[in-house]
């Protein structure tokens, strides 16, 4: 079955994962959502002729930023759903709702927090057709949309966290290779899963080292479906071609300890590979790269080609 869950201040927590906050639409296992989102506060809004959504300015007129973070669509409950399981989400199509999206340097913030003085607000222009961002300077930047923040509710013992920070429960990941035709898999903590996202992205590049990407609207169209067979506690993902593992921590040296860790295991568990042979795989083929630097928790996923387990 097919949902739409708009945008709004009734569907949207700004700045917050919540395992208590109420379903804002509760599914089946295997049904189709449409989800809209928005992004950014009044600040960073465009002053030439852009297209601003009319929900975007309900959030801001009738929501309260409960804490620093992201306006987040949802949750989603997925009857049937316990802790324990997984809960996977088949991203089946992005796009853009808006033709701008914008970029902000912060003091204090980002990779390089002491070398740029002063903050800067870029408004870009969007062209969905040609499919690309017109940059000040004349680039024409292709785009590739994702939601940086996809995530089900954290443990009920964590209470209400910032969405800023990525941990078990996914939330701010900022993976740029989980646009449409890829699949996530999230650990489950609550009844229900309580999927939310948001934070959309029209393109960055691993790292985000400034802290912002072209932040904009987007509609995800996700299917859920409750894994009863799969049992791991950290999220993963899959793309046409590649295995992702994913690792969160201050400490970029943990993340890829993480990343590499749960590679092993996964190759033990697609390909029954020893844990020796599974690391030298990982050695010889596994790419570890920064998702991004600059989320407190710092992000280091792993991708394994899977037509290199196909061939065992």
């Amino acid at each position: 079955m097919d949902h739409h869950l708009p945008a709004s201040s009734a569907n949207c927590a700004w700045g917050y994962f919540d395992p208590k906050r109420a379903p804002a639409l509760t599914v089946d296992s295997g049904d189709t959502v449409v989800i809209d989102t928005v992004s950014g506060g009044p600040d960073v809004l465009p002053k030439d002729d852009f297209f601003i959504p009319p929900e975007l300015l309900d959030v801001h007129k009738n929501s309260v930023q409960e804490m620093p973070g992201h306006i987040l669509t949802g949750p989603v409950a997925i009857r049937g759903a316990k802790p324990g399981q997984v809960l996977e989400v088949r991203i089946k199509d992005v796009k853009l709702r808006q033709n701008w999206g914008y970029n902000v340097i912060r003091p204090l913030a980002g990779t390089l927090p002491y070398d740029f003085e002063t903050a800067r607000l870029l408004n870009i222009p969007l062209d969905a057709e040609a499919n690309v961002a017109h940059l000040p300077w004349g680039l024409k930047l292709p785009l590739a949309p994702f939601f940086g923040v996809m995530g089900v509710a954290p443990p009920p013992n964590w209470g209400r966290i910032s969405s800023i920070m990525p941990r078990a429960h996914a939330g701010n990941i900022d993976n740029k290779e989980l646009v449409a035709g890829t699949t996530l898999y999230l650990p489950i903590f609550n009844e229900g899963a309580l999927f939310s996202c948001g934070d959309g992205h029209g393109a960055q590049g691993d790292g985000e080292v400034c802290i912002t990407a072209i932040e904009t609207a987007l509609r995800g169209t996700f299917q859920f479906i409750v894994r009863n067979d799969l049992s791991f506690t950290y999220p993963r993902a899959e793309t046409p071609t590649h295995y992702i593992t994913m690792g969160m921590d201050p400490d970029l040296d943990q993340c890829s300890v993480m990343a590499l860790r749960d590679m092993i295991v996964l190759l033990g568990e697609k390909a029954g590979l020893s844990r020796e042979d599974a690391y030298t795989l990982c050695s010889l083929a596994g790419d570890l790269h920064v998702t991004q630097a600059v989320n407190g928790n710092k992000g280091v996923h792993m991708m394994m080609a899977k037509n290199l387990l196909r061939e065992i």
